[in-house]
This record gives C-alpha cells, sequence and structure tokens, in this order.
C-alpha cells in the first residue's frame, strides 16, 4: 500500500517487485555504497552510490520517474528528497529495503553506473 513520507512517496516490497517485474518506465537504483551492492542486489537495478549523485545530480532527465533503495530505506529517502530539491518531482523510495528484499538477489558487479548516459538504455 502506498503511503508518503516527508513529501516521498513509499512503495513495499509487492509494488516494487510488480513494477521490476512489469518492465514499467520506472528508474530503479540502488544508492548503496559499492561493497553492499557487491555482496547482494535486486537482479538488473544498477548501482549509483548516494555519494556520487550529488556530482551527478544534474545529469539526471528531469521528467522520468525514479525509485530508489538502500539498506534499509533511509538513505534512499534521504535521495529521493535531494532528487525533488533539485526539480526532479517523480520520486519514490522503496520503504522497506534490501532488509526487507524477499525475491532473488544477486551478487558481483553487474550494474554499476559509471555514466548517466548509461542509465537510460533500457
Amino acid at each position: 500500500m502506498t503511503n508518503e513520507l516527508e513529501g516521498i512517496k513509499q512503495i513495499d516490497y509487492k509494488e516494487l517487485n510488480d513494477l521490476i517485474n512489469s518492465n514499467s518506465s520506472e528508474y530503479v537504483i540502488d544508492v548503496r555504497e559499492y561493497e553492499e551492492y557487491v555482496e547482494g542486489h535486486i537482479p538488473d537495478i544498477p548501482l549509483i552510490p548516494m555519494s556520487e549523485i550529488i556530482d551527478l545530480i544534474d545529469q539526471f532527465e528531469k521528467d522520468q520517474p525514479y525509485i530508489f533503495v538502500c539498506r534499509s530505506g533511509r538513505r534512499s529517502q534521504e535521495v529521493a528528497k535531494f532528487f525533488k530539491m533539485n526539480g526532479i518531482e517523480n520520486v519514490a523510495n522503496y520503504e522497506g529495503g534490501m532488509l526487507e528484499w524477499q525475491d532473488e538477489i544477486e551478487t558481483g558487479e553487474t550494474n554499476i553506473i559509471e555514466s548517466i548516459s548509461n542509465l537510460y538504455k533500457k
């Protein structure tokens, strides 16, 4: 069930899983640190660490929808708020984070984004 926290839409496991499996237009981005991502992440979800997003914010397309994932939902919430402060309105937070993820995970360096243009090559 969708709710809101600090002006940010919160989505739960079922909603995120449904979005991922439906090939929806949302860009789901893991914002944890590199080491956390390599240990285990949602398959096909790219990594852009929170620590790098600040420097890249102007490269994101403002009219695209974004959902952010982290370990517990707190860092991803902060990233979503940062996007909103920078004029990117269509954002959401996966409120449970990887702690709540109940499906398959992958390990390794499968989808680490080094250039924002690579994000949009779906």
